[in-house]
């Protein structure tokens, strides 16, 4: 099994890494194949589809029809050795595009699935969920000094504006959440909670 590792380079406040959702891709990725014989993790996609944070500093993206296509060539490479190829994908706008990558390639009759790096109850981007996860993985690429609050309402709110206008529409720093709080032991439950939902998912048909 090859774990493919899905992220994005993305604003994520003023205190985050632009690299944070492929460091948690990488992680959970890590962390299943440690679960699963023989399994491997391959190099972590850093760019992915962030069109919602596009007129932020520091973001690249390349658009959900691009990653599809990225996708779809590395899961048919890989199938042609590899019993099965898994996306373990790290940034929610990249959904779309893993999902039909995923659909396109059971299709031709090889063996692909994709899992979602998810934590319930979580905020939705450069909170206190990420900035633990950071804080975790590499706590020198988190600013502390410069964490701040951004939108705290649930995203189930601010989903139609989001798609409508993007994230600067609803949160001038980038922020939907509040990282107050957050810390290094928080993040390490809440890694080995993506590692084991994402295992879970594996076992579904």
């Amino acid at each position: 099994m090859l774990l493919v590792p899905v992220g994005s380079t993305e604003q994520h406040g003023p205190h985050l890494a632009l690299g944070t959702d492929a460091r948690v891709a990488e992680a959970v990725a890590t962390g299943l194949a440690s679960r699963i014989p023989g399994a491997m993790v391959a190099p972590v996609l850093e760019y992915g589809a962030s069109g919602e944070h596009a007129d932020f500093p520091g973001t690249l993206s390349i658009g959900l029809d691009v990653l599809r296509g990225v996708l779809v060539e590395i899961g048919r490479s890989a199938t042609l050795w590899a019993s099965t190829v898994v996306f373990v994908n790290g940034h929610g706008g990249n959904a779309v595009a893993v999902d039909a990558a995923t659909r396109l390639l059971v299709t031709e009759g090889r063996r692909a699935r994709w899992v979602p790096c998810s934590a319930p109850d979580s905020d939705a981007h450069a909170g206190r969920t990420e900035t633990s996860l950071l804080l975790h993985l590499a706590p020198d690429l988190v600013r502390a000094d410069r964490a701040e609050a951004g939108e705290t309402r649930p995203v189930q709110q601010l989903l139609p504006a989001l798609r409508a206008r993007g994230v600067r529409a609803i949160s001038a720093n980038g922020v939907l959440g509040d990282p107050s709080g957050a810390s290094a032991e928080e993040g390490g439950r809440i890694l080995a909670g993506m590692i084991v939902r994402a295992a879970a998912a594996l076992v579904e048909p």
